[in-house]
Formats: structure tokens, C-alpha cells, sequence
């Protein structure tokens, strides 16, 4: 990695902060704690972690049973350097302060789904979350220059 670079502040957002945004905060954590500070949060939060994203997540070696489900929070949108939205619309309840620092990954929510499903999204997920810490990684990167993998 080049000179030391400055943790990027990345939230992960979904709707109910149960399955997606979930997932990328804790491949986020197993994979670019170095280069990164992850949270998440949802547009409307369930105040639960599914079982379901739980178990996907330890067969691949990745523990996320004692994350928390919360609500986006006015002072969660200032922190963050980087705003992942993978379900609802935080753009809507804070213009102000994400307008500028948001991208979006267009990822099916599989809340109330098989367990296959659940595989499927996950490794959807482990593929962009292993992306960004790429990209974050680059000295240059900013929301406006990544090329937002689809």
C-alpha cells in the first residue's frame, strides 16, 4: 500500500439492516480493517441480524453474530467518507451530507428466502466488498472516480 493512507469511514445501508448491509460490514471488517472503518445501518432497521445471513456468513468464515442492527442516524451520515447503499434511500432523509458521497450496488435482498439465497447474495457482496477495499486502496479514489462495478 502506498504511504500510509487515512481509514475511509464506509457505512453499508439496506432497508432493514438485517441481511446486505450486514454482510458487507462484516466482509468489510474480515477483509480491509487496514484501510477502512465499516459500520452499517438501515433506512428502516429491524433491530435483528437474520439468522439466515448469520449462517451464511460462518460457512464462509466470516462472523457478523454479534453485529447490531441499527437506524441511520444524522451523525452516522456526517462520519462516513463513503456511503454503500445496497437497498432504500438515505439520499432522501439526508441530501445535505450524501449527495456526493454515495454509490450504490444493486443486490437482491434475501430477507425471507432460502438459504441458498442467502449464499448467492453473499458472495454477490464478497465480490464488492473485495472491489472496494481495492479501490479504496488507490490513493485517487473518490465516489465520483470508482467505476461502481455492476
Amino acid at each position: 500500500m502506498p504511504e500510509r493512507l487515512k481509514k475511509k469511514n464506509v457505512l453499508f445501508v439496506c432497508i432493514g439492516n438485517t441481511c446486505r448491509s450486514q454482510m458487507a460490514e462484516g466482509y468489510a471488517r474480515a477483509y480491509g480493517a487496514r484501510i477502512l472503518n465499516a459500520a452499517s445501518a438501515g433506512t428502516a432497521a429491524l433491530g435483528r441480524v437474520s439468522p439466515e445471513a448469520i449462517e451464511a456468513m460462518q460457512e464462509d468464515g466470516a462472523d457478523v453474530s454479534g453485529q447490531q442492527s441499527d437506524q441511520i442516524t444524522r451523525e452516522m451520515a456526517e462520519k462516513a467518507d463513503l456511503v454503500v447503499v445496497l437497498g432504500g434511500s438515505p439520499e432522501c432523509l439526508y441530501p445535505d451530507l450524501l449527495a456526493d458521497k454515495t454509490i450504490r450496488w444493486p443486490i437482491p435482498d434475501p430477507f425471507g428466502s432460502p438459504i441458498e439465497e442467502f449464499r448467492r447474495v453473499r458472495d454477490l457482496i464478497k465480490a464488492k466488498v473485495t472491489d472496494l477495499i481495492i479501490d479504496l486502496s488507490r490513493p485517487d479514489y473518490s465516489p465520483r472516480s470508482s467505476d461502481r462495478r455492476e
